[in-house]
């Protein structure tokens, strides 16, 4: 008897190919990509290696989002096949089959479609895994070697994954059909869907929405608060378009039907007034549609211009090829680390390197309030919402020129230069700082590097005080030092960066770096070293080479990720387009033949069937491309946070990616319109 379920089954399977053969083809296509992610991310090499343990962190975030899509995906498709069944299955019932019958002819379709998938899917994947890991070692800088094996956790933990999720949905289709008598089986899919009426508040909901999601994305400017905004913005572009695409998209149908000159045509006709009566089940896959769609752009785009900006976020974020870092809480004695600068140099070139640049810049940062026309330091905890807080850098005039090439002029102890950035403290002649007053004889250009300085955007604004020399500069620090005595989190300190390029291939540079940190690491016990010199203590030594490792491996694998996922999102995007014009053409198939039947010629159906797709089709792109105009905004400050500061890549980035995808989507439409037409010309 197993044998006959088996074989109905199998009959179901093949007599229902146009539903079941994109089902088993997403199985198999999540299988392999979960089993990828899978064996990538407990790759023993990437352990061993510099930067691995971040390549490993993300992948396991994409493991858990590849998961939880796939769950989504086949209950999602699933519920389309089980939509078109229902005829069959009820006539089973009539026939003479009880349902437990049934459940057992649906437990082997179940069976079958989970060896198919898995056993295909695993295939595939221990193929393709090693591909896919040269891929990303390479995306990511990472040279440690590639043997091909096949991970025994990722074959047993994919199988159990899928496993659960095809039972689940067994269970679900099997209690679907336990809940339903034979007579509502056998005419569900003849059910016709009334006139849905125009939700007015639902329409109002949705477009305020939308409105607060873009106005948020629009005027936040601090990027710690974009980033807590950030998901607030996107829960409400959720609900914004759930209820725009239910309640507005009724209401614009209904519009094109009051147009009398657009609506009387055959073409618009047939096509506005079926889409009127179906568009309350159109609704959320439309929406669905639109959300991934925005999805796949973001991810790809973000990470597409992190990748190719990976030169300007290093530029932005290291002053040099070796920077080592000094803090004091007062001011070094006059030309202490210039003689720093010449130990250190000296040491690089008795190492055989080849120093093509070098310089010296201290400062004081501080926070502070600026409010009319005061500068008072911040006391307490920095509230980054405050729109008065702002940075002040202290610095004498030589440091501001060696830091940013500007020029300033003589300065007269006492006298200040300033140099702001979104604020006003530029245009005051004089400024009031911790309670002294400093004439201000000259306004100062910022650098583009500090125009963009991430601390900056962060707080409401930036400004340079200038000093004339280091006695001026240790008056001003000790005023500050004075201040903050009186409280008790911890003091400000004066910080020097002795800055060192030097010339070479990336490995000389890694191993001139080394060689300098080993030696500064003992230079309190070189005697060779004066002793006013081996007094003074660093904080740390950074290296461009290095950060290029760190960076290329954070950027690598999120570029990997996102392509990965953004890929998964658009088979999910286009299975969903693919099953609602399939399921939509077998109901309009009847519609279309009546219409036929009264004269409507071959020609005149294919015209308004294109109408009718054309709205539907490229309503959600459209969306989705307005969505993605608003988020901009938003996307550049939480790009800066992560050193991305060239806005014009990350324009053009996007612009590309939507591009691309356009003619993908493009593309889906032309195949999938001819598919339907295929069903209705029939």
């Amino acid at each position: 008897m197993s044998n006959l379920y088996r074989k109905l089954a199998w009959i179901n399977i093949k007599s229902n190919k146009h539903f079941y053969l994109p089902y088993l083809l997403a199985g198999v296509v999540s299988v392999m990509m979960f089993y990828c992610m899978r064996a990538m991310q407990g790759h023993e090499g990437l352990g061993h290696v510099r930067g691995g343990s971040v390549v490993v962190i993300i992948l396991t975030l994409g493991l858990v989002v590849i998961g939880f899509f796939v769950c989504i995906l086949l209950f999602y498709t699933n519920s389309f096949i089980m939509k078109r069944r229902k005829k069959e299955l009820g006539i089973y019932n009539i026939l003479g089959m009880e349902k437990r019958h049934i459940a057992k002819v649906m437990l082997w379709e179940m069976i079958l479609t989970f060896f198919i998938s898995v056993g295909i899917g695993l295939l595939l994947g221990i193929l393709f895994q090693k591909l896919l890991t040269m891929f990303l070692y390479k995306l990511t800088g990472l040279e440690e070697a590639i043997p091909f094996y096949i991970s025994k956790y990722g074959c047993i933990q994919t199988a159990e994954l899928f496993g659960g999720i095809y039972i689940a949905t067994f269970l679900y289709n099997f209690m679907k059909i336990q809940m339903a008598n034979p007579i509502e089986l056998l005419h569900a899919t003849n059910i016709g869907e009334r006139e849905p009426k125009t939700k007015l508040i639902l329409s109002i909901v949705g477009i305020v929405c939308l409105g607060a999601a873009y106005y948020i994305a629009v005027t936040t400017e601090n990027p710690i608060e974009a980033i807590l905004l950030f998901f607030i913005a996107v829960i409400l572009v959720i609900i914004g378009t759930y209820c725009l695409f239910t309640a507005g998209s009724i209401a614009l149908l209904k519009m094109l039907r009051k147009n009398k000159k657009y609506y009387y045509q055959i073409r618009h006709f047939t096509a506005v007034s079926g889409m009127i009566y179906r568009m309350k089940q159109n609704a959320a896959g439309l929406a669905n549609i639109c959300i991934l769609s925005t999805m796949v752009l973001v991810m790809i785009s973000t990470t597409i211009s992190m990748y190719f900006g990976l030169e300007d976020e290093l530029n932005y974020r290291y002053t040099a090829e070796i920077g080592v870092q000094f803090y004091f809480m007062k001011v070094p004695k006059a030309g202490i680390m210039d003689r720093a600068l010449e130990e250190i140099s000296s040491y690089i070139k008795e190492e055989g390197y080849t120093i093509t640049k070098q310089s010296v810049i201290g400062s004081m940062i501080v926070s502070a309030n600026w409010k009319e026309d005061q500068i008072t330091l911040a006391k307490e905890e920095l509230d980054f919402s405050d729109k008065n807080i702002m940075l002040i850098a202290l610095m004498t005039k030589e440091n501001y020129e060696r830091l940013t090439g500007n020029s300033v002029t003589d300065l007269k102890k006492g006298e200040i230069a300033v140099a702001s950035k979104k604020n006003d403290i530029d245009k005051k002649e004089t400024i009031l700082f911790n309670q002294t007053e400093y004439p201000v004889v000259q306004r100062v250009d910022l650098s583009e590097r500090d125009k963009k300085e991430s601390m900056s955007n962060i707080v409401s604004g930036m400004a340079y005080l200038i000093f004339s020399d280091e006695e001026a500069l240790e008056e001003a620090a000790e005023g500050v030092y004075d201040t903050y005595s009186e409280i008790e989190h911890s003091l400000p300190s004066i910080h020097y960066e002795i800055a060192v390029d030097i010339d070479g291939t990336a490995e000389e540079k890694l191993n001139c770096v080394s060689s300098v940190r080993n030696w500064m690491n003992g230079w309190k016990e070189n005697t060779a070293i004066p002793s006013e010199i081996r007094e003074i203590s660093y904080g740390y030594i950074e290296s461009r080479q290095e950060g290029y490792a760190d960076f290329l491996s954070i950027n690598g694998s999120l570029f990997f990720l996102g392509m990965f996922l953004g890929s998964m999102f658009l088979m999910v995007t286009v299975l969903i387009i693919y099953y609602k014009q399939i399921s939509e053409g077998y109901e309009d198939k009847e519609r279309f033949a009546i219409m036929q039947k009264v004269g409507m010629s071959h020609t005149e159906v294919k015209k308004a069937i294109r109408t009718q797709i054309q709205i539907v089709f490229f309503l959600p792109l459209g969306m989705a491309a307005v969505h993605l105009t608003a988020a901009f905004p938003m996307l550049e400050r939480l790009l800066a946070l992560l050193n991305l500061t060239n806005r014009e890549l990350f324009a053009w980035c996007l612009v590309g990616t939507l591009f691309l995808f356009g003619l993908i989507y493009l593309g889906v439409f032309i195949i999938t319109s001819r598919s339907y037409y295929k069903i209705v010309g029939k």
